[in-house]
C-alpha cells in the first residue's frame, strides 16, 4: 500500500520551484497505548465536553476562542480562521543557508522527509540536492502545514533530503538560569585525562539497530503476563552507590572498561568451521 505524503507542494528557491512531497519520518503506532478505565467495572472512560453553566455540550455546538483577558474571549469562527493565510500555503520555500555546523540543536522539533515528487521534478531536486551536500549546507525555509507556518531545516539525506520543523526562538528557554550555578573553574588534568581514556573505551559507531525500547519490551510483557493468567517477572533495580572519590572511581572505571573491551575483542584466529563476517556499516547513498 503506498504511503500518503503528510504535505505536497512546491519547494522554491529564488526562481526555482521543485513539485516535492513530505513524510513522516518517525512513527507513534510501535509505543503501546493504555486506555483510562472504570476501576472494578473496567469499562473505557468516555470524555464529555461541558460548559459550566449550561452543561453537557454537543460537538456541533463548539467554536474556538481566544481568552485576551481573564474570562473574556473573543470567538474565532473557521471562516475567519480559513481567512488567515500565508504565503507558505502550498509553497516551502527556502529562505537562507547555513553551514551544517551552526544549527542548534535545542531547536529541533519533528523530522520528515522530502521527495520529488514525480520523475519531472527528480532531476532539479537531485541536482539541488548535490549541491547542498557539496557545499555543506543547510537550508532554512517555511512551510504552512495543519493550519500552522513552521519553520524548517532541511538538509541532505540518503538519495533525498531530511526536513525536520524548528522551534521559534520565543519558544526555546535560555540555558542560562539553569546552568548558573555551575562554577566556571578549573578541572584536574589527571581526572580529565582519566574520563578522556573513559570515552575513547566507549566509543564505537553507532548503530540505531542494535537498540531497542526496553520499557516497551517490558509493557509487552507485562501485559502477556496478565493476559495469561501470571504474574509478571520483577527486576530489581540494582542502587546507586554514591561517589565519594572520584579520581578512585574513574581509576576502576578505565580499568573496568578495559577488561571488558578486550573480552569484546574476537579471537585472532576463527575455530575452524567458523566464519567471522565483517561489521555492517551504514552507508549513504547517492542517486
Amino acid at each position: 500500500m503506498a504511503v500518503r505524503p503528510s504535505w505536497s507542494g512546491n519547494l522554491k528557491l529564488s526562481l526555482i520551484t521543485i513539485p516535492v512531497r513530505l513524510y513522516r519520518a518517525v512513527s507513534s503506532t510501535a509505543k503501546t497505548s493504555l486506555n483510562m478505565l472504570h476501576e472494578g467495572c473496567n469499562q473505557r472512560i468516555r470524555y464529555q465536553y461541558t460548559c459550566p453553566v449550561h452543561g453537557e455540550v454537543e460537538k456541533g455546538n463548539i467554536v474556538k476562542g481566544y481568552q485576551y483577558e481573564k474570562g473574556k474571549f473573543v470567538v474565532l469562527e473557521e471562516e475567519t480562521l480559513d481567512k488567515v493565510k500565508v504565503e507558505t500555503s502550498k509553497i516551502l520555500e527556502i529562505v537562507q543557508f547555513v553551514g551544517n555546523q551552526e544549527l542548534d540543536p535545542v531547536y529541533l522539533e519533528t523530522p520528515y522527509y522530502l521527495s520529488p515528487d514525480g520523475p519531472v521534478a527528480e532531476e532539479a531536486f537531485r541536482v539541488l540536492r548535490e549541491a547542498m551536500r557539496e557545499s555543506g549546507k543547510t537550508a532554512i525555509g517555511r512551510v504552512t502545514m495543519a493550519g500552522r507556518e513552521h519553520l524548517v531545516a532541511i538538509a541532505p539525506e540518503d538519495k533525498g533530503l531530511l526536513l525536520t520543523t524548528l522551534h521559534y526562538n520565543p519558544e526555546v528557554r535560555s540555558a542560562a538560569p539553569y546552568f548558573a550555578e555551575i562554577k566556571d573553574a578549573a578541572v584536574n588534568p589527571e581526572e580529565l585525562q582519566l574520563a578522556r581514556q573513559l570515552i575513547e573505551t566507549r566509543s564505537r559507531p553507532f548503530r540505531p539497530e542494535e537498540f531497542t525500547d526496553r520499557y516497551e519490551e517490558a509493557l509487552q510483557q507485562t501485559i502477556r503476563s496478565r493476559i495469561e493468567g501470571r504474574e509478571p517477572e520483577v527486576v530489581e533495580v540494582p542502587e546507586v552507590g554514591r561517589v565519594v572519590d572520584f579520581m578512585e572511581a574513574l581509576k576502576r572505571s578505565v580499568a573496568q572498561e578495559a577488561r571488558q573491551a578486550d573480552e569484546r575483542q574476537p579471537s585472532r584466529q576463527a575455530p575452524a568451521g567458523v566464519r567471522r563476517d565483517p561489521p555492517r556499516s551504514r552507508q549513504k547513498k547517492s542517486g
